[in-house]
């Protein structure tokens, strides 16, 4: 296939595809938010019941079927329109001027926008705004005619809204709403509502005049008034000054004398509380002083008791036991003695012997000899002979002394085995 082939089935391509983006962009119908989109060619039945050539678009998108439905636009936007009537007689018969300005547009709601599609779809803008302003106007002129000219200078809001109550269903019928009527002029050409207000300002003159009278003359009395009162509260205030000095010099009388008593209630109960502090205080010296003895007399008392005590019971047992001890040493000489016979006594004897030399030596123990000087009487020198010979006596002496002390004679005791054994 060569160059020119691929070049002309290229545009022939492109070509169908611009015709069916042509055909499928003209098949869909886009309906913008401020508009109202008609489509017209087919029979269909409304939600009332009745039967129409036409169905409504508000807003969003749809497919027209080619050649059978056409598409036709209502602009909803507001429409402003300037209301003026010249010489339309009120209530009374007053000419009158009015001048006000209306909102109106389409309306996109059902049913009234069925009434908007078969009267207004089409029309031009213009003739859709002279219809709703001759509508306006001639309600405008009703509603003059049913109200007086001060009701409608003095309230133009209540004007305002029985004129849309009277536009409202007129308008409906012809597929508009009135969204906002504002009265902005009320005039006439005989001067009756110049009238009315000079009437008026006269009359608010007057009273204000009059009211002006009246607030100085109650001015002047609230004044007089306020100056016998300020007379009265000050001799009420020099009164009560009085009253209250009176009652201050009571109440401090009353107050030094209470203050007296407490003072001499406080020295008393001073007093008191200080003998009983004292009291108190020697409570606790007596009990320091019980303490104080309690610790350094009769504790250290009580505690050489216990040692007292304790020594003696400790002397006591050593007592005893040194008794036992003996009584067993007695016991086993008496045992001795008994299995000795004869020999029992002389032993005794000589066991005692010691303990007899002692006690006697104990008599002259405090005397202190240094030494023994024997004095010859002569020449014969026999002195020394004389104080040995002495001494067998001496210890004769000592047994007769022994003897005169215990009964018992020593020697006698000591020669008696001898003689007993030559005896035998």
């Amino acid at each position: 296939m060569d160059t020119l082939t691929l070049g002309i089935l290229a545009v022939i391509a492109l070509f169908l595809v611009a015709t069916i983006t042509w055909v499928v962009k003209s098949l869909i119908v886009i309906c913008l938010p401020n508009e109202m989109v008609v489509i017209t060619g087919r029979k269909r039945r409304t939600a009332d019941g009745r039967e129409v050539g036409y169905r409504v678009l508000n807003g969003g998108r749809t497919m027209r079927i080619p050649v059978l439905e056409r598409v036709s636009r209502l602009d909803l936007t507001t429409i402003p329109i300037e209301v003026s009537v010249q010489n339309a007689y009120s209530k009374g018969g007053i000419p009158l001027h009015v001048q006000g300005i209306a909102n109106v547009k389409v309306s996109g709601r059902s049913p009234i926008s069925d009434n908007a599609v078969e009267r207004l779809l089409n029309k031009p803008f213009r003739e859709v705004m002279s219809i709703a302003k001759d509508t306006l106007e001639g309600n405008l002129r009703g509603v003059l005619a049913t109200l007086t000219p001060e009701e409608v200078n003095e309230d133009r809001l209540k004007f305002a809204n029985v004129l849309i109550e009277e536009a409202d269903e007129d308008l409906k019928k012809l597929g508009l709403e009135l969204d906002t009527l504002k009265i902005q002029n009320v005039t006439d050409e005989v001067k009756y509502l110049d009238s009315i207000g000079r009437q008026k300002t006269a009359e608010i003159l007057t009273l204000a005049r009059v009211a002006e009278a009246n607030r100085a003359a109650e001015a002047e009395q609230t004044e007089a008034a306020a100056r016998q009162a300020a007379q009265v509260a000050a001799l009420q205030a020099d009164l009560k000054i009085a009253e209250e000095s009176n009652r201050l010099r009571v109440r401090r009388a009353e107050l030094e004398a209470e203050a007296l008593a407490r003072e001499s209630e406080a020295k008393v109960s001073g007093e008191k509380a200080r003998v009983v502090a004292e009291q108190a205080l020697q409570q606790e010296r007596i009990g320091l002083e019980q303490r104080r003895l309690e610790a350094d007399v009769m504790l250290p008392a009580k505690a050489d008791r216990d040692a007292a005590e304790q020594r003696a019971k400790g002397s006591a047992a050593s007592i005893a036991e040194d008794g036992r001890a003996r009584l067993l040493v007695l016991e086993q000489t008496i045992r001795l003695y008994q299995g000795a016979g004869s020999e029992a006594e002389r032993i005794f004897i000589l066991n005692m012997l010691p303990d007899i030399i002692r006690d006697i030596s104990r008599s002259v123990g405090d005397m202190s000899i240094d030494k023994v000087t024997v004095i010859d009487s002569g020449n014969t020198g026999t002195g020394v002979g004389k104080a040995a010979s002495q001494l067998p006596s001496a210890v004769i002496q000592l047994t007769e002394q022994i003897e005169a002390a215990t009964g018992v004679n020593i020697l006698s005791r000591l020669q008696q085995p001898k003689d007993e054994k030559r005896e035998g």
